[in-house]
């Protein structure tokens, strides 16, 4: 009796152990996950989560890993909670694995940039078509969201994104208008705000934002209209986007409080939202007495002082660009 009992004990435990040392391996054997993946798991307890992560082909689906994996979560207790969240499965990931990224993962960051120069109905439209977001776009003042990348988790709402924007939007006036130069004669943020947006539209090369801001600033000390092609297109079409065609002539008459070749001064508010760069080259304009720009056709701007230099620059740019449909040019009174 002793030795059927003694051999019934080892036989046990050798089976135990073999059992053991199976489901180990299956623990840390690498996965079926063949490259690495962000994975929804919901909430609703280990069940949701096996089904996401066999769904997701980071678990097998048969019916032994199932049991392994729910006995190494009881068995890991201690380790930590799993969490619910859109988390980065690495590549064959073992269960070892899985359970450390259900643990201690970060969730996955999404990013949508905003970029500079848009309208408000653009930066809508924008927000409204980023993935993985939910909820519909509160409405949106022109120039109040600041031109940035803005990261968000899945399923963050759209509101409290455009919110962001708005709150950076309004540190970063707050800031440049607080440390502005006091002699650029604005006398509140949103002027500051409103003329950035348009040297954010007149130029694409950093060097020049400071000059054309100061361009801007002398004719306004002056009382001469500020004869921006921009404000023209944001008067025949209300912030919509790219007009689609050039402007011409006609166009340059139309009768809007934002049209500054009808208008003197500032146009009533933003026609975009500009960014931080061009907000500071209104605050700390470059120096000089230049009151014209014109492009060059390739690019940049010829800048002048005179309306003789200016007249100059016009007609180099015209016969640049002879045989195209084009507007009268910026700035000719």
């Amino acid at each position: 009796m002793l030795r059927i009992g003694a051999g019934l004990l080892a036989a046990v435990v050798l089976t135990g152990g073999a059992i053991g040392g199976a489901g180990w391996w299956r623990y840390t054997a690498p996965g079926p996950l063949p490259v690495a993946a962000a994975l929804d798991i919901p909430h609703g307890g280990y069940a949701s989560t096996i089904a996401a992560l066999q769904q997701g082909h980071a678990l097998s689906a048969n019916g032994l890993d199932g049991y392994v994996f729910r006995a190494a979560i009881a068995l890991t207790r201690d380790e930590g909670q799993l969490h619910a969240a859109e988390l980065m499965f690495p590549a064959h990931a073992s269960m070892r694995d899985i359970l450390s990224v259900l643990r201690h993962g970060k969730p996955v960051l999404h990013q949508l940039t905003v970029p500079e120069g848009l309208t408000a109905s653009q930066i809508m439209v924008l927000v409204q078509a980023a993935p993985f977001m939910k909820g519909t776009v509160a409405a949106l003042g022109e120039g109040e969201a600041l031109p940035e990348t803005y990261s968000y988790l899945r399923d963050s709402d759209r509101t409290a994104l455009v919110t962001r924007m708005k709150q950076a939007m309004q540190r970063q006036v707050e800031a440049v208008w607080k440390g502005r130069d006091p002699s650029i004669g604005l006398t509140d943020p949103t002027q500051m705000v409103t003329l950035a947006s348009m040297v954010e539209k007149e130029t694409g090369l950093p060097e020049e934002r400071p000059r054309i801001a100061r361009v801007f600033l002398n004719r306004l000390s002056k009382g001469m209209k500020l004869q921006s092609d921009p404000t023209t297109v944001y008067a025949l079409n209300g912030g919509a986007g790219p007009l689609g065609r050039p402007l011409v002539r006609s166009d340059l008459a139309f009768q809007s409080p934002y049209n500054t070749y009808v208008t003197v001064g500032l146009p009533p508010g933003p026609i975009c939202s500009p960014g931080l760069a061009a907000l500071q080259a209104v605050a700390h304009p470059a120096s000089g007495d230049e009151l014209y720009f014109v492009a060059t056709g390739s690019g940049g701007s010829h800048f002048a002082s005179s309306l003789d230099e200016h007249n100059r620059n016009v007609s180099a740019f015209r016969n640049r660009a002879q045989g195209r449909e084009t507007a009268e040019p910026v700035y000719s009174p």
